[in-house]
């Protein structure tokens, strides 16, 4: 399908898409300071029944990339002859953010901590309030795919709330390798998909500003388990390697001193109270702080860049059920 051919679209419909059929939109979400529309891609696999629709958003962050080939590559395995219900997918929904190569939207605000955003807002709330109302609030699930942000690197994990069956099923069908108990919180994407009754999950799918294929390729997998559990395709659910580990809490741990960080655990790496976990020297090489683990747990992320300014983040600390 040729650029020029994607049709342009003002909010999605489910009729827009024949039955049986995937189909390519530009759907136009604000203007520009030229009046040039800014449109989101959207992705749609319409099968032989018209429900449940399972939506799949990538590039919230626009440096968070791992989620693009995840979606892109999901419909290129899809069948839309046999397949039971739609699939929506958003493989950049922060457009303005993605060109710029920056993780916030242009006004330097956080997309994912204003959800749903404000009909009559400041510039990234309205941007945020027209994807949710022209087109998330129709998905019947959701799986959000992000990774860590610049300067740290992230397990393959999963957050959700694990009280909740559906979305825990939602979270164990990913096979990650760690899953982070976390009910929504205000104004994420995945919060305010739970304001609208819309079970969703977020995934933690690797690093910033690269593609890493054993990861996409994780994210893939669990996509295609929860079409195989939703009854939407006939897949067969693919177990998980290693059991996975689950979380009843996480939390960061900040430094207190400015200088020249290392982070000692790797990712996944089991950590017991009063173990060393990150050194500090200052800039001709004295040691200024040691850090060691509050308690025990497990290292869901971390940071790597070396130069830290006091309060900066050391390692995402998740602590086990």
């Amino acid at each position: 399908m040729m650029l020029d051919q994607i049709r342009t679209i003002t909010r999605f419909a489910l009729e827009d898409t024949p039955p049986k059929t995937v189909s390519q939109y530009w759907l136009k979400i604000i203007s520009d300071g030229l009046g040039s529309p800014i449109s989101i891609p959207l992705i749609v696999a319409r099968g032989r029944t018209d429900r449940p629709i399972l939506g799949l958003t990538a590039a919230v962050h626009g440096d968070e990339l791992n989620g693009i080939p995840v979606v892109q590559r999901l419909f290129k395995d899809i069948d839309a002859n046999s397949l039971n219900g739609t699939i929506v997918g958003i493989p950049v929904l922060n457009v303005p953010s993605f060109i710029r190569k920056r993780r916030r939207f242009n006004d330097g605000v956080d997309l994912n901590h204003i959800m749903p955003g404000k009909a009559n807002g400041n510039v990234s709330e309205v941007y945020a309030y027209r994807v949710v109302n022209l087109v998330v609030k129709n998905f019947d699930y959701l799986l959000d795919l992000h990774t860590a942000s610049l300067g740290r690197i992230n397990s393959y994990y999963v957050r959700a709330d694990m009280r909740d069956e559906i979305t825990k099923k939602l979270a164990l069908l990913q096979n990650p390798q760690i899953i982070v108990h976390n009910p929504p919180s205000d104004g994420t994407l995945r919060g305010a998909a739970d304001e609208l009754d819309i079970p969703a999950i977020t995934l933690e799918v690797g690093n910033p500003n690269i593609f890493q294929k054993g990861l996409i390729r994780s994210g893939l997998i669990g996509v295609h388990n929860v079409l195989a559990y939703l009854g939407m395709t006939d897949d067969v659910i693919e177990e998980p390697e290693t059991p996975t580990v689950i979380c009843k809490k996480s939390y960061w741990i900040y430094t207190n001193t400015g200088g020249l960080l290392t982070v000692h655990p790797n990712i996944t790496d089991l950590v017991k109270e009063g173990d060393l976990i990150a050194t500090i020297v200052d800039i001709f090489g004295n040691i200024k702080e040691y850090y060691y683990a509050p308690e025990d747990g497990i290292v869901i992320g971390k940071s790597i860049g070396p130069v830290n300014q006091s309060g900066g983040r050391i390692l995402h600390l998740g602590i086990l059920e």
